[in-house]
């Protein structure tokens, strides 16, 4: 398995951010390793804040030819030139997202652990469907997306897939092969050094395409 054939880095900001402050670390995370997408996830409902993050990412994201999608806000993206919308309530707005932004943009579905919701997204129009959490956690019912989901995914629809929440070395490596993309967030701004933390996982995913990890699932 070649490099080019294992998950990409899908890079997921902090829920609170100083616009530019954060703009500075992301710079140095993005030189750290190489990064498919950026996703502006901030937990605000504050339009005025949104659009200072927004513009402050785009920059950034934009200098490096990487796009940058927006949670849920889809009205806000078609206004501030980002590259599309990332859906948290699965297949339920991908349509309309897909009607206000256009055929070129990004529209990705977050399906939770769901395979029907997925299909649902794909058929709606979505690039992308995203299930997680993959690893354990404690949020919401505590459901998890298993390893047989991305399997079964990869084998059988040919529409990208992202594994997100709560992803470790271990779960990484073994997602590698069966994931388009690894939506890397909380795993590495918790870290004293992000670069450095993401730089670290990058190398783990290259590893994993020499040796791919093919345990079963605990």
């Amino acid at each position: 398995m070649s490099e080019a054939e294992i998950a990409q880095i899908y890079l997921v900001s902090p829920a609170e951010i100083e616009p530019q402050d954060f703009a500075g670390q992301l710079e140095r995370v993005l030189d750290a390793a190489p990064v498919a997408c950026i996703r502006l996830a901030l937990s605000s409902q504050d339009e005025a804040r949104l659009i200072r993050a927004a513009d402050a990412l785009r920059e950034v994201a934009h200098a490096r030819d990487i796009p940058l999608v927006i949670d849920d806000h889809f009205l806000l993206a078609a206004r501030l030139g980002l590259d599309g919308v990332h859906l948290t309530d699965g297949a339920r707005r991908v349509r309309r997202s897909r009607g206000e932004l256009g055929a070129d943009a990004i529209v990705g579905a977050f399906c939770g652990a769901s395979r029907h919701e997925g299909l649902n997204a794909g058929e709606a129009g979505a690039d992308y469907v995203c299930f997680g959490p993959v690893g354990s956690n404690s949020l919401g019912d505590g459901s998890r997306a298993g390893i047989e989901l991305f399997e079964w995914w990869s084998e059988m629809i040919a529409l990208p897939v992202v594994a997100e929440g709560a992803l470790d070395d271990a779960l990484l490596r073994r997602l590698a092969s069966c994931s388009d993309f690894l939506s890397i967030g909380e795993e590495i701004w918790h870290e004293p050094d992000p670069a450095a933390a993401l730089a670290t996982l990058h190398a783990a995913l290259r590893e994993a395409a020499v040796a791919p990890d093919r345990g079963t699932e605990p």
